[in-house]
């Protein structure tokens, strides 16, 4: 029993910087800060995966502390045997899985745990931690095709970084998407104007929740050739930005300003008819009037009516109506799946369509590829109005 409530003693805490922008460290409750953790994770302060590293990281150090084991005398064999304990299906190997009342990783979280893990423990190699674990971690692989294509000049590539603590990649073509006819039940479902523009932004835009509800009225441009001068159709953009009262904020940080009272720069998403129509029902019927914070999306019941809307809200929201229309569980990212695999399809499977019109694409993933495609490319134009069903 002692073990276990040790265990509670590591947690993650977010911070709060005087700038506006945020970062997640791992704390002790009777040594402070984690030194080793903080290392580690503050590079990735700001680069929106802070946060996931942070999680993934303090599941392990806890399971340490369970073990009897330090950063400094674990091995090889433990973390093998640490990644199957995370993704234990059944109850094994502890007579019960490991984060008990908690679901076991699934494979993209197990990758993200073997990354996590390399890279922790390879920094501290650097400080003189540890070395031998490091050495086994530190290993190299042929690249593949897929390597090539992705990278600039990759025909001249002769490795790639390997993970012995990643599990077998699952090759498929999607994630989970929306169940057939979810945005249609979903629209009949939901019981306000507010919540009828999220099904069809959501379903038309690609847009990651964050960035939905971290709109501002001034990032929309829903005429054709706006004053931005950026994108000759109705479209958005998508501003990262910290200090959110919601913690709202887009996952990656295209530059972006804002001068003369205009938007320009962010992440650009064209507006398909239905989106525009849904925003003007909502901002007719239900956007309150004098609202000074300046964000697209607002509570309407409660003693927060009229404050803006969070990330949390709108997930329950839709996991309500998924329940009541009998659909079963709704998350926001299904409507990114199923968007992404109908632009996939309507661009007759060019990547580089899908990646620039989903903002796939970090500053180092976009240097790598060597083709970007311009938002107002015919091709480009083509395969969103045929996923919106404009173009038949």
């Amino acid at each position: 029993m002692a073990q276990r409530l040790a265990m509670g003693q590591l947690r993650v805490q977010k911070v709060r910087h005087k700038n506006g922008s945020r970062s997640y460290t791992i704390f002790h409750s009777m040594s402070g800060l984690h030194p080793a953790a903080e290392r580690y994770l503050s590079p990735y302060a700001g680069r929106g995966s802070d946060r996931t590293y942070a999680y993934l990281l303090v599941d392990h150090l806890r399971w340490l502390e369970y073990e009897g084991l330090t950063s400094e005398t674990v091995g090889f064999r433990d973390l093998q045997r640490y990644m199957k304990a995370v993704g234990a299906k059944v109850s094994m190997p502890y007579g019960s899985p490991w984060r008990v009342g908690k679901r076991p990783y699934q494979n993209d979280a197990l990758r993200g745990a073997a990354s996590c893990l390399k890279g922790f423990y390879l920094k501290q190699a650097e400080f003189g931690i540890n070395a031998a674990l490091a050495e086994a971690l530190d290993l190299e692989r042929l690249p593949t095709q897929r390597d090539r294509d992705r990278a600039l000049l990759g025909h001249i590539k002769r490795s790639m970084d390997a993970n012995p603590l990643a599990p077998k990649e699952l090759r498929r073509r999607h994630k989970k998407m929306l169940p057939d006819g979810a945005r249609e039940v979903l629209l009949e479902e939901v019981n306000s104007a507010r919540d009828r523009m999220t099904v069809e932004w959501l379903s038309d835009g690609g847009l990651r929740i964050g960035e939905f509800c971290g709109l501002h009225l001034a990032d929309l441009h829903l005429r054709e050739n706006a004053s931005c001068g950026e994108c000759r159709t109705p479209h958005a953009h998508v501003c990262h930005r910290d200090g959110l009262v919601t913690d709202a904020r887009a996952k990656t940080k295209w530059p972006w300003e804002f001068e003369d009272g205009v938007i320009r720069g962010g992440l650009i998403k064209r507006v398909s008819p239905a989106m525009i129509h849904a925003y003007f029902e909502y901002m007719m019927s239900e956007y309150p009037r004098g609202a000074a914070h300046g964000l697209l999306l607002v509570q309407q019941q409660g003693p927060a009516k009229g404050l803006p809307w969070a990330p949390e809200g709108a997930r329950k929201m839709l996991k309500r109506a998924g329940f009541r229309a009998g659909l079963g569980l709704i998350r926001p990212h299904m409507f990114r799946h199923t968007w992404a695999n109908a632009v996939l399809d309507a661009a007759d499977g060019n990547l580089v369509i899908v990646r620039d019109a989903g903002g796939w694409a970090s500053t180092q993933t976009v240097d790598e590829i060597y083709a970007h495609v311009d938002v107002n490319d015919p091709t480009f134009n083509s395969a969103l109005l045929t996923a919106w069903g404009e173009m038949q």
